[in-house]
């Protein structure tokens, strides 16, 4: 009995997906569990699998194109089923033991996405079969002008991810013209420029004063490019947010010396103590919610719900927008568990391989914007909850100490309230208690 491919919902708030890559083609043999293809979520870049045995006989939704949770995107049926009903009555060929894969949805793509197709796989021995590589590590070798057949995997199965193709822009790797130029000159019958090499400064391993994204490649006056899923999403979100939410900003400066000195003491332990300052707030404003529940709230519109456990958003930014991991109940973990969770899902979240339930269910978020040289900023509520603590960079300012003036590192925190939910003098006595515990951090190691 045939089966539908449909677009299922791979994550709690999907609405519609976009078919990143399709893993198997017409004709091949599928079975129950096998992945069919990569589908981009609002959050992140999903499998999905294959809901019956059979041969992959049609191909409904072309790579690069969305379609709303529920769609039939695919037929999966035996090789001499019928299958002409489901396909709306045009009438569909069995494929025969020795045929070709039917044409699928990339055999009409236009020239440009033909051109980036080859970019990707025209280095690969034909025997050798397609790189495996992530949806985001293409696109960044495709953007550095980097041929992922010289790059070497280090994910599942030798898979190409993001890490890698920064690695080897890092070390110089020759690279292949990029999409946008091959494109350019191919429409225009001249000859593909030569390849270039990576920044003799990045090949020489100097590191960067401040992380820097790859620029952007435009041809021309302009250059449109369609929301992925994640922009999508994270653009109805704000709109519900900043217009409707009553929001209040309140700002605390804080002295950092004692965190410092903790940092340092901790990192001469070895390795495995060091924490980041960001791990340290985190920690800081975890404890201060659980002192403080008034703050740890979500508006649900009709009532006020007042979370007991402590589910700490922690906004990143990747390539596609920004995604919020969450660390659960963050109070009761110790900073060692907290640096070491963050950084571990901040990685798994620039390569889009967050689980659903690792980016939902946060009741307070933090956003540090510290690492780029930002003093002050003020972040935007992620709704439901009722509140975001928005970090600056640590500055050295001369302090009054009583008899002379010294230098401290203050850094500078903004929390963003929805007055709906949280009163003036509360947020005021949340921030006090961050303030504290950042300014006496031993307190926060009992």
């Amino acid at each position: 009995m045939a089966t539908k491919v449909m677009m299922e919902a791979l994550s709690p708030t999907m609405e519609e997906g976009r078919l990143a890559k399709w893993l198997k083609n017409e004709g091949d043999t599928v079975a129950n569990g096998d992945v069919l293809a990569e589908v981009e979520t609002d959050k992140a870049i999903m499998e999905l699998v294959a809901r019956g045995d059979g041969i992959l006989r049609k191909r409904l939704l072309a790579e690069d194109t969305t379609a709303p949770v529920g769609q039939v995107i695919g037929i999966i049926a035996s090789a001499d089923e019928d299958i002409a009903a489901l396909l709306g009555g045009a009438p569909a060929s069995a494929p025969t033991a020795n045929a070709a894969p039917a044409a699928s949805a990339e055999a009409s793509a236009p020239p440009a996405a033909v051109v980036a197709t080859a970019i990707a796989e025209s280095s690969a021995p034909q025997d050798a079969g397609r790189v495996k590589a992530s949806p985001l590590a293409r696109r960044l070798a495709a953007d550095a002008g980097i041929a992922l057949t010289a790059v070497p995997g280090s994910g599942p199965g030798g898979r190409v991810i993001r890490r890698d193709v920064e690695a080897a822009a890092a070390s110089g790797v020759t690279a292949a013209p990029t999409v946008s130029r091959v494109a350019s000159a191919a429409a225009a019958g001249t000859p593909a420029p030569a390849p270039v090499s990576a920044p003799a400064s990045r090949a020489a391993g100097k590191p960067a004063a401040i992380p820097v994204a790859p620029a952007m490649a435009i041809d021309g006056d302009a250059r449109d490019v369609a929301l992925t899923q994640m922009r999508k999403t994270i653009a109805r979100r704000l709109s519900e947010s900043i217009g409707p939410v009553p929001t209040f900003y309140l700002t605390s400066e804080i002295d950092m010396s004692a965190v410092s000195a903790l940092r340092e003491q901790m990192a001469a332990s070895g390795d495995a103590f060091k924490v980041s300052v960001n791990d340290v707030v985190m920690k800081a404003v975890a404890m201060a919610l659980a002192k403080h529940p008034e703050c740890n709230a979500h508006w649900l519109g009709d009532t006020i719900r007042y979370h007991a456990r402590v589910h700490l958003g922690m906004a990143v930014a990747t390539d596609d927008g920004l995604i919020v991991p969450v660390i659960r109940d963050a109070d009761r973990k110790g900073l060692g568990a907290i640096g070491r969770e963050a950084k571990e899902l901040a990685g798994r979240a620039r390569e889009r391989k967050l689980k659903p339930e690792e980016y939902s269910g946060s009741t307070f978020s933090v956003s540090n914007l510290g690492m780029f040289g930002i003093d002050q900023f003020t972040a935007i509520i992620n709704p439901p909850e009722a509140a975001i603590l928005a970090v600056g960079a640590s500055e050295m300012k001369p302090v009054w100490d009583g008899t002379q003036f010294v230098p401290r590192p203050k850094m500078r925190v903004t929390l963003s309230c929805d007055h709906r939910v949280i009163d003036g003098a509360v947020g005021a006595r949340f921030l006090q208690t961050v303030r504290h515990l950042l300014e006496h951090p031993y307190l926060m190691l009992y």
